[in-house]
């Protein structure tokens, strides 16, 4: 992971599903529980980067007009300039900038109507895809993908104002 407080929060987490959902199981097959939640934990922290490096490396350039055109963002990316590990060679203010470039992303996010956020933080957060998150919201298929698409547009829009170019 190369990142040691990510991992400390995935074994603290991993512990937290051992004793939530595992508590019942005799002391013995502990072990084993254990090691399958810390991998699956594992795998979906990176996971989680990826998409998180996917939606934020290009927003912009991924709305279409179209709001009734059947959208993934995750099927039109380019993922073959990105990688997960961060360059050793990055200068402070390279840092600095995609730093305060994420934060401002962060924060049009938190500023999206509700099922808007909802809807595209599982999409493209948590990596459900449609009938999953329309089941989790309530709602139909065809809904998530019109919340999706608008609060894509949104972000777009948004960043573009504050001069924000991924």
């Amino acid at each position: 992971m190369r990142d040691d407080e990510a991992a400390l929060d995935i074994v603290q987490d991993s512990m937290m599903k051992l004793v939530e959902h595992y508590s019942h199981k005799e002391p013995d097959e502990l072990p084993m529980l254990f090691q399958r939640i810390l991998t699956n934990s594992t795998l979906d922290w990176f996971r989680r980067q990826k998409t998180r490096n996917a939606i934020f490396s290009n927003l912009g350039n991924y709305h279409s007009d179209d709001s009734e055109a059947d959208f993934e963002l995750l099927e039109n990316l380019d993922l073959s300039h990105l990688s997960v590990l961060k360059e050793e060679s990055e200068s402070t203010e390279t840092a600095l900038e995609r730093s305060q470039t994420l934060h401002m992303i962060e924060k049009e996010i938190q500023a999206l109507p509700a099922r808007q956020r909802e809807a595209f933080l599982m999409r493209y957060w948590e990596e459900l895809d449609v009938a999953e998150t329309a089941a989790a919201m309530g709602c139909s298929e065809g809904s998530v993908k019109t919340h999706c698409s608008r609060a894509v547009a949104a972000l777009s829009k948004a960043l573009k104002l504050k001069g924000v170019r991924l």
